[in-house]
């Protein structure tokens, strides 16, 4: 690769002969042991392009537009945007974000359940058009501020069981959708499609059909008031699993051949979130401080343990939940980390508990998992840990910034990558691919990226 560009934005450890994501991990975590042994993220950004390649070709009827609240790494919207996704701002930050990256006002929907009106002025401004709406007092606004607008009308999905309620929460009811139409005409706001919300935990293909029936009778209600209905977006709920993609294409693909075929015109789009960038991350972080926080509970009595204990550990890390941790506040289950040491196949493992640092007693990470005894300053490793997960955080009671994030790719994944197709000029231009050396992450060698 030869050739100058700008000034590169974006370092990103290009991995050769033989280098594996794991020697990474290993070479960081060794320079973090002689320093401060900060928590960190490396991110393989092959895995985002390989997502990808994975979406084409099972939804290759539905466009993906990322939802930039998952993660908002702008090397994450580069990459996306460099692979032809369109975007889904909740706010005026990530519409900015996304802007700077040269994406077409067009490939930008700015949702958000209540829209300041600064920010739908700012949208108008800047031609984002495409807005998501779903009560009256939201369309009131719009028509006011960005007459423009092009709605898409968020209808709520029926909730497979009451255990999944998420679902409910979000979007105007079918039988309220013919007032907002008729609102939308007199107001002159035009309605161009309709959106619907799938929770994450939804494996009912159920939910998904009556969705799209649901969607098909709006369309037909919007077509008889004299809109132009041509966008319908199945919302977001895409955990990356196979199982689910092959479900969302057995199930949903003949609802919508059925309800919306391609003589239609209607462009189909998606919300894809984690699908992106969960696999992608790993978060390795560092035990702080440990307790023995149970001993014989057959035994209350005595203080002091037996033989025949066995200890139950408290572990305290430098991430919790008011950092990288965050999706456990809306009930995210974080799965058991791996521990980063050398230990033998028949080595004793031990209850364990895992803890952020803040010492709240909100802070628990992860309830209950097995784990050999550690002790502080061994090191844990998080994977799927890309999703909702980077950002400031909650509390500043610890002092400590976000942890870094270190973005590697192998040179197959970077070759590949631009034989995937490059659909904008303006993507990719930031990179700087840097020769990736063990236990060392400077060098003077770059090889920057070709326009």
């Amino acid at each position: 690769m030869k050739g100058i560009t700008d000034e590169p934005q974006y370092s990103v450890g290009l991995l050769e002969g033989g280098t594996a994501l794991c020697d990474v991990i290993d070479n960081h975590i060794y320079e973090q042991t002689l320093s401060e042994k900060n928590a960190f993220f490396v991110a393989d950004l092959g895995i985002i392009m390989r997502q990808h390649v994975r979406w084409r070709t099972h939804m290759a009827q539905i466009r993906p537009y990322y939802a930039v609240r998952c993660n908002s790494s702008p090397t994450v919207i580069e990459v996306l945007a460099a692979l032809g996704t369109g975007f889904i701002c909740t706010n005026k930050s990530e519409l900015e974000l996304v802007q700077s990256h040269g994406i077409p006002s067009e490939d930008i929907i700015y949702s958000g359940v209540c829209k300041q009106v600064s920010q739908i002025k700012y949208a108008a401004k800047n031609g984002i058009d495409l807005l998501v709406c779903d009560n009256e007092a939201e369309l009131r606004k719009i028509s006011r501020c960005h007459p423009n607008a092009k709605l898409l009308l968020q209808v709520s999905t029926e909730a497979s069981s009451q255990d999944d309620e998420m679902s409910m929460t979000f979007g105007c009811s079918l039988k309220d959708c013919r007032h907002l139409l008729e609102k939308a005409k007199e107001l002159g706001v035009q309605v161009v499609g309709v959106r619907s919300h799938i929770s994450s935990s939804c494996k009912d293909d159920q939910v998904y059909i009556h969705a799209i029936s649901d969607a098909r009778c709006v369309f037909d209600m919007g077509e008889e008031i004299g809109f132009n209905m041509k966008i319908l977006d199945i919302g977001s709920g895409f955990s990356g699993s196979e199982t689910q993609l092959e479900l969302i294409n057995s199930t949903v693909m003949s609802m919508v051949d059925l309800y919306f075929p391609s003589s239609t015109g209607v462009s189909i789009i998606a919300e894809p979130g984690s699908f992106f960038v969960s696999s992608a991350f790993t978060l390795a972080v560092n035990v702080i401080s440990k307790e023995v926080v149970a001993r014989d509970r057959q035994d209350q009595a005595h203080d002091d343990p037996s033989p025949n204990d066995e200890p139950e550990f408290q572990y305290y890390m430098n991430e919790g939940v008011y950092g990288s941790f965050a999706s456990k506040l809306s009930e995210t289950l974080i799965a058991a980390p791996s521990v980063h040491k050398n230990t033998a196949l028949n080595a004793p493992v031990f209850g364990s508990s895992l803890w952020g640092p803040s010492g709240d007693d909100l802070d628990q990470v992860v309830e209950h998992c097995l784990l050999p005894e550690l002790n502080i300053g061994d090191w844990l490793m998080f994977t799927q840990a890309g999703a909702y997960s980077l950002g400031q955080p909650l509390c500043t009671a610890t002092d400590s910034p976000s942890p870094p994030v270190y973005y590697v790719i192998s040179s197959r994944d970077w070759f590949e990558m631009q034989d995937t197709g490059v659909t904008h000029e303006a993507t990719l231009k930031n990179f700087s691919l840097v020769p990736y050396f063990l236990n060392s992450c400077q060098t003077e060698a770059a090889l920057s990226v070709p326009a």
